[in-house]
């Protein structure tokens, strides 16, 4: 029985010098973003070109309406042929277009100049988390929001063995 328990405790021993303990850690993210005056100043950029853009919209949109109802006015007083009515009705339809189009070009530029003025802010917490994981030895550091991994060592990456198991 003693030596059950001797080669039992030696078992266990020898497990516990093999396991290599990991080091985990974790981020808020946005904490962090919050807190950064480029972040800031990124906004404010971002919502100066949004009432630009709104303003040009609006004006478009006032133009629409002024024409819209010029040729209420005209209609109803009879001094357009049913033809004119026709010919200004489709310039009032192709406005209605441009401004649908210029609504999406302008949530297509926004999300550009988001992408555009985020990105060097981004790169620069990746860097920071990616030095504070190598000077303070983490495996893995977490974004306490998403649980997202936004550090790993390649070490511990398995995509290879994984592929080779799906035969890719």
């Amino acid at each position: 029985m003693k030596v059950f328990k001797y080669a039992l405790l030696a078992l266990v021993l020898m497990a516990a010098t093999h396991v290599e303990a990991q080091k985990f850690g974790y981020v808020s993210s946005q904490a962090l973003l919050a807190e950064m005056p480029a972040v800031k100043q990124a906004e404010a950029n971002l919502d100066a070109l949004k009432k630009q853009l709104q303003k040009k919209g609006q004006q478009m949109l006032t133009e629409l309406e002024t024409n819209y109802r010029e040729l209420q006015r005209k209609e109803a007083q009879g001094d357009l042929s049913p033809k004119q009515i026709e010919e200004e009705a489709m310039k009032i339809k192709e406005e209605e277009q441009k401004i649908a189009q210029f609504e999406q070009d302008m949530q297509r530029q926004l999300l550009t100049k988001q992408e555009e003025l985020m990105k060097p802010v981004i790169d620069q917490v990746n860097q920071a988390i990616e030095d504070v994981a190598s000077e303070g030895g983490y495996d893995y550091i977490f974004d306490a929001v998403g649980g997202f991994i936004l550090y790993a060592k390649e070490s511990h990456d398995v995509t290879g063995k994984v592929k080779a198991k799906l035969g890719l």
